[in-house]
């Protein structure tokens, strides 16, 4: 009888082990789902409150306004980074901090991840998923997770408007519904386990350009920020000398330093978009692409120093286009890496899918990224979103295509070398 103990002792604490991991995913999704959403929403906007405060202080060290002035601050740059915009002295300011609303998706991911493991146990599990039965954890979660932080942002937003302000509530929960559905949603769905399972249901090719997506739209993404950050070194001598006339001691130059750092992506789009060939406008008929820079008087911002000379650019600009095609054929052939192919027809599609996607997704982009800056001219001020969707479109799609084909011709002369060879 005593040889059975070890046994019965195992069973029940594999029994424990099963139960613990059965309450851990089964929490429930009703309660915890919105106060996700709630814990995503109001994490970055307490950070938000802290730095409105703290700029409030450095300011003149607090000598004008109170603390609420920038409590309030604080939360209308949250707003704004969900697409709110404000009334300034009577100009509206509708330019998204894209930094902020970076932070902000990120934010979302991460709880999204914890929400979607703790919920994983809701539902049918795989085999009877597989089976088709209909399984509503990952929309039900998402849908409150949603709610839950809708209903944080009309509430800032209710908190913080005022007459002279007037952020545009509608538009902060468009914001949010889209945040929380992209990126709520991906994360509650491989938090638990549903997106693996869904993935085996896609088509190999619709997998593969994803993944060349995805590759195109990164590297893309890495040289625009390159290419910024290089004309913004090659003239900082202008940026020093802006912030040099501003007058501003160590507070203001640090919250000038933190407003700049918010707008890196959008800096990011726009050089991507004057690489494309279309460029961008900064203020009413101004123009700045590889083929002419029309640039009239600007506000004194740092960031601007990066902006070429107004006037006939260099012949050199010109082949500026051809970057595009030649980030997507490298990116699309460095995705094909991974899932290689033998078949030239499923090279290209993977190809062409991935580079049109990236390029529709970068017009999405570029369309965010621009708004009205201030009063007058600055009404205008962004990426000419459709002729850089549609020039994404096209540079992205053929250059993947070229990309796809030619990975696809090299791993076929692998392939054919190898049989060559023999075994070893």
């Amino acid at each position: 009888m005593t040889s059975l103990l070890p046994s019965s002792t195992r069973h029940r604490e594999r029994s424990a082990a099963e139960v613990s991991e059965d309450l851990a995913t089964r929490r429930p999704l009703v309660l915890l789902a919105p106060l996700g959403g709630v814990a995503a929403a109001a994490s970055v906007l307490v950070v938000c409150l802290a730095v409105g405060v703290v700029g409030w202080f450095l300011t003149d060290a607090g000598a004008h306004g109170t603390p609420r002035d920038g409590l309030r601050a604080g939360t209308l740059g949250w707003l704004m980074a969900h697409g709110s915009g404000v009334t300034v002295d009577g100009a509206a300011v509708t330019l998204v901090p894209l930094g902020l609303t970076v932070l902000c998706a990120w934010t979302i991911w991460r709880l999204g991840l914890r929400v979607g493991e703790s919920v994983s146990g809701h539902g049918p599990d795989a085999v009877r998923i597989a089976d088709g039965e209909r399984d509503l954890t990952v929309p039900l979660a998402t849908s409150l997770f949603a709610a839950g932080y809708v209903a944080t942002a009309v509430l800032a937003a209710r908190l913080a408007a005022t007459s002279a302000t007037a952020p545009d509530t509608g538009a902060v929960v468009l914001w949010s519904l889209v945040l929380t559905a992209a990126f709520g949603g991906s994360a509650i769905a491989v938090g638990s386990g549903r997106a693996a399972i869904w993935a085996s249901f896609v088509p190999p090719w619709v997998r593969a350009g994803l993944v060349a997506c995805r590759r195109i739209l990164v590297t893309w993404l890495v040289v625009s920020l390159a290419t910024f950050a290089t004309a913004l070194v090659l003239d900082l001598s202008t940026a020093v000398n802006v912030m040099s006339q501003l007058q501003t001691d160590a507070g203001d130059a640090t919250l000038f330093t933190l407003l700049s750092a918010l707008l890196l992506p959008n800096a990011t789009i726009f050089a991507g978009a004057y690489l494309l060939g279309p460029g961008f406008a900064v203020g009413v008929g101004t123009l700045v692409s590889p083929g002419a820079v029309v640039i009239g008087p600007l506000p004194m911002f740092p960031l601007l120093a990066a902006l070429p000379e107004s006037g006939p650019p260099a012949g050199w600009t010109t082949y500026l286009v051809v970057a595009p095609v030649l980030v997507a054929a490298l990116g699309a052939a460095w995705a094909q890496r991974r899932l290689p192919t033998l078949r030239y027809e499923e090279g290209a599609v993977r190809g062409l899918a991935g580079g049109v996607l990236a390029g529709l997704l970068f017009g999405v982009l570029a369309f965010v990224a621009g708004g009205a800056a201030g009063p007058g001219r600055m009404r205008d001020v962004g990426p000419l979103a459709f002729d850089v969707l549609v020039y994404a479109v096209a540079a992205f799609g053929i250059g993947a295509l070229f990309g796809g084909l030619a990975m696809t011709w090299w791993q076929r002369r692998g392939a054919e070398t190898d049989e060559d060879l023999g075994p070893v």
